[in-house]
Order: C-alpha cells, then sequence, then structure tokens
C-alpha cells in the first residue's frame, strides 16, 4: 500500500486527474473528504492543506506526496523531489503599489512565506519587518499595513485589482511529486512504478 498526501484546494483537481492519467483512480473526491483509496486497492490518498504536505510526508505518515514547490521551498522538508507534474504553475513575487513610496529605513512586508521572504531581502542586504498573514495579503499595502507583500500569483489579476504591480519574481512554482527517503528505500518498486506511470502521464503518453 502505497499513501500518498495531496494537497487540498486548487491543486487537489489536477493532481487527481493526472494520477486517472497515470492509472491510479481515486474517483471524484468533495473538499470535505479526507483520505480516499484507489480502485485497484494499492493506493490510498489523504487530503491535507497544502502546507501539512510535507510534514505528513517527511515524517513517514505518506509516502509520498503532490505539493507546490513554494510549500516545499518554505517548509524546507527533507524530502526527495524526483518530479515536476506542471501543474498548478505560478509565480512566487514581491509586488507592491505603483504610486508607493517604500520606507527609506526598514522596509514592511506581508506575507505568507516568512522564509522565503527573509532570504530573498536578506541575499540583498535589504532591513525588512516580516508581517505574517495567513489570507488577503493584497488588503495590505492599501491599508497601510506594509510597503510590499510576498505572495503567489498565477495570471496576477488579484494585484492588478488590488491596485499591485510585480516588482520582482522571486521564483517559479508547480505541483511537485515528492518521497519519504525511507520509503523510497522500502517500496523502491511501487514507488519507482508510480512515478514511471506519472512520468508518462506529464508527458502525455497513456499509461
Amino acid at each position: 500500500m502505497i499513501t500518498i498526501a495531496i494537497a487540498k484546494g486548487r491543486m487537489q483537481d489536477d493532481a487527481l486527474a493526472l494520477l486517472a492519467r497515470a492509472g491510479v483512480c481515486f474517483g471524484s473526491s468533495s473538499l470535505r473528504c479526507l483520505s480516499s483509496s484507489d480502485e485497484s486497492g494499492e493506493h490510498t490518498a489523504i487530503f491535507v492543506k497544502p502546507a501539512d504536505v510535507p510534514v505528513y510526508v517527511e515524517y513517514g505518515i505518506a509516502d509520498c506526496g503532490i505539493v507546490g514547490r513554494d510549500i516545499l521551498l518554505e517548509s524546507e522538508a527533507d524530502l526527495l523531489l524526483p518530479l515536476d507534474l506542471g501543474i498548478a504553475q505560478c509565480r512566487l513575487v514581491v509586488a507592491g503599489r505603483a504610486d508607493g513610496a517604500q520606507n527609506r529605513g526598514m522596509l514592511r512586508v506581508a506575507t505568507k512565506y516568512p522564509v522565503l521572504t527573509s532570504d530573498y531581502f536578506g541575499k540583498r542586504g535589504t532591513p525588512v519587518e516580516i508581517i505574517r498573514l495567513s489570507g488577503s495579503v493584497e488588503l495590505a499595502p492599501a491599508l497601510g499595513l506594509a510597503d510590499v507583500i510576498v505572495d503567489l500569483v498565477e495570471t496576477g489579476r488579484t494585484l492588478r485589482e488590488n491596485g499591485l504591480s510585480v516588482i520582482d519574481v522571486i521564483t517559479e512554482s508547480s505541483g511537485r511529486f515528492v518521497v519519504n527517503r525511507a520509503s523510497y528505500q522500502l517500496k523502491a518498486k511501487p514507488i519507482t512504478q508510480l512515478l514511471n506511470a506519472l512520468n508518462q502521464a506529464v508527458s502525455g503518453v497513456p499509461a
């Protein structure tokens, strides 16, 4: 039995569709569903918040996981990263108001990504005060809470609607298939088979 932790939310449907093309069919899964077994009985999916996927996989509760590269970088989890699935493609960016005056001293940055934000500005020698938010980051500059934000964007529509524009791109992100190090050794054959099937699905080759 292979257990796969799948990030709930915007990536979930794409992940399930890709797994189905790889021959692992969990069927339809509602947002309230916590786990599901595939038709073969050889795979179980658990549906967790994106930030929790690296934790479940690193601690071996799940053998594998599907989650965004941005979450993996932020978590700094010790995982094997064998495959870019090409789903949920987006960018982690620094954004601010075009007419906004930045502080000459400490720059205030609102974000859900304190680790990546600290690393980005630290490498540039820019002193920052990081304000951690769990949602509605785009409101921070308009309400005077922050000078700029660091957030994930797909089309940039939400930024534009809030009067923000991209200042710099920190990194690209997409859905990744990750594996627990111990599981990769103990369950080498089924995990390798799943990896090969997913690789074919990503490449457009039928399973």
